[in-house]
């Protein structure tokens, strides 16, 4: 019943947001590993104004590996963490030069031993750069509306993934994270969710939440 249900909220999804895709914007699988490591503890709308001078000062992996880090830290400081982050970027970069020749590795054991990169970057790059479903996005707003909507009791972004894969077809995960994180920017929000709005509604076991 549950695997039932979870394909009855995947299906109202997707009607509801029918052009849901990634909101980083890229160019490459380098410039969208890039911009997911420094979405971590931002937004991607910010991340978006960041990455086009950062993509113009430093447009290939080989670019990036050779940067100062003064002059790194700067360009990307609006993000926060910006020391780690210049760490983390470069490093993946000197790696995907050394290992890789210069290209973004195509598995998900090869793009986590990169410097910064854990299985939700791992994921957004597959899923979207290689076309790869190896994954289900977990971030914030996945873990919010899929505990919600019981398709998880878990709070481990590990354990909320491995929920996902299993009540979901391999063909909807990458669509799936993107449309449920634009239903929790805009209707399932973190506060107060706006179920009287949401077409999902009579899924929800949380649905008694207030109404607006």
């Amino acid at each position: 019943m549950k695997k039932e249900r979870a394909g009855e909220i995947v299906a109202t999804l997707r009607r509801m947001y029918p052009r849901a895709r990634c909101s980083l914007d890229y160019s490459t699988p380098f410039e969208l590993l890039v911009a997911t490591i420094l979405s971590a503890q931002s937004t991607d709308a910010r991340v978006n104004l960041v990455t086009p001078a950062l993509f113009r000062k430093y447009p290939t992996a080989e670019h990036l590996a050779a940067a100062d880090p003064g002059e790194l830290e700067p360009v990307i400081r609006t993000t926060g963490f910006y020391r780690s982050k210049a760490k983390s970027i470069m490093g993946a970069a000197q790696a995907i030069v050394e290992k890789h020749g210069g290209e973004v590795p195509r598995t998900m054991e090869e793009l986590v031993m990169l410097p910064g990169v854990g299985r939700k970057t791992a994921n957004v790059v597959l899923g979207n750069a290689f076309k790869t479903a190896s994954g289900v996005v977990v971030d914030t707003h996945v873990t919010r509306v899929a505990r919600r909507l019981g398709l998880t009791g878990h709070d481990d972004a590990g354990k909320i993934e491995a929920d996902l894969i299993a009540l979901l077809p391999r063909k909807e995960w990458t669509s799936f994270s993107h449309r449920v994180i634009l239903h929790g920017r805009t209707i399932c929000v973190a506060r107060k969710p706006r179920c009287s709005a949401c077409l999902v509604n009579d899924l929800c076991p949380s649905a008694e939440a207030p109404l607006e």
